[in-house]
């Protein structure tokens, strides 16, 4: 990629230096609806009360609220989560990856915004957050083995940089388009909170049923492959960006990190009603499809749902 001398970002907040430590468990106080849980499981069952804690649960965890919600359950955290700061030390290769994640998130910024002002729309340019090992982001705790992720009540996209050194060796997926293609898949997930369309996935997930849900969790992750085929269209047709053999390492990104190959290489064999986003060959697909077009318009993987 022609990355060096662009635009750097400067929504980049830098806390590899931060740590984050006692997560604890959860206590068994007695306050709250717990309280009350006796009388609704008269009600409900043990099957609807399963199913109402549950949902809580979810909807705590994605309008970052779990805390107060599980404060309410009577379940509030034992111990504190602590957080410490200390000297940042980092390699020259590592300072230049820091460099890189911002361009490509500039670069990002440029095709969004464009975008969204072609349909009367201001884009609100999302914080990407660096770290190392575990985070606090306002979807809860995170650890480094979750991979890269977006939370949608912060609007904030979560990397730690060892996930490139993961993809490259564990997943076979080298080059700086893969990880710029990573980048630009989270920001997808920012582009759906802002549509709408990652409220109204949850709540019809809400309703489904595990098989169902997963379903729908699928089409929702291959419409951010969509999106980022999308400004990889535009990062390359606009300004040039990417060179000989970029698509193929984004294409071998996508495969890698499809669930078919993930789990024929954690368990030996597919379960595909347990895929939540998307085989290898869907995301392939759907990569192209955006790149392809590099219109919005063509990344509806909702279509006949």
């Amino acid at each position: 990629m022609r990355w060096r001398g662009k635009r750097k970002s400067s929504n980049v907040e830098d806390r590899r230096n931060t740590q984050v430590s006692g997560a604890g468990g959860f206590g068994r106080g007695g306050g709250g609806i717990l309280r009350l849980l006796p009388m609704i499981f008269k009600v409900l069952g043990f099957k609807g009360t399963a199913i109402l804690i549950v949902g809580v649960g979810a909807y705590g965890l994605f309008t970052g609220n779990l805390g107060n919600m599980l404060g309410g359950l009577g379940l509030q955290q034992e111990t504190s989560t602590g957080v410490s700061t200390a000297p940042l030390t980092e390699t020259a290769a590592e300072r230049e990856q820091v460099d890189f994640v911002a361009v490509i998130l500039a670069d990002t910024e440029e095709t969004w915004s464009s975008l969204f002002q072609q349909r009367g729309m201001t884009y609100q340019e999302p914080s990407l957050v660096l770290f190392r090992d575990a985070v606090k982001s306002a979807c809860g705790m995170a650890q480094s083995a979750m991979g890269p992720f977006y939370c949608p009540a912060d609007q904030q996209v979560y990397i730690d940089l060892s996930f490139f050194e993961q993809l490259k060796n564990q997943f076979k997926a080298p080059g700086d388009f893969a990880q710029a293609y990573v980048i630009a898949h989270e920001v997808g997930h920012h582009i759906q909170t802002l549509l709408g369309i990652s409220s109204e996935v949850h709540a019809a997930r809400s309703k489904l049923s595990a098989v169902e849900g997963n379903k729908l969790s699928v089409k929702q992750e291959l419409q951010a492959d969509c999106f980022a085929g999308v400004w990889a269209n535009h990062a390359n047709n606009s300004r040039q960006l990417l060179e000989a053999g970029d698509i193929e390492e984004g294409l071998t990104a996508a495969s890698a990190i499809g669930d078919d190959t993930l789990q024929k290489q954690s368990q030996g064999h597919v379960s595909p009603d347990s895929f939540t986003h998307g085989s290898s060959a869907q995301r392939v697909k759907w990569f192209q499809v955006g790149f392809a077009s590099g219109n919005m318009e063509s990344c509806d993987t909702f279509k006949g749902s």
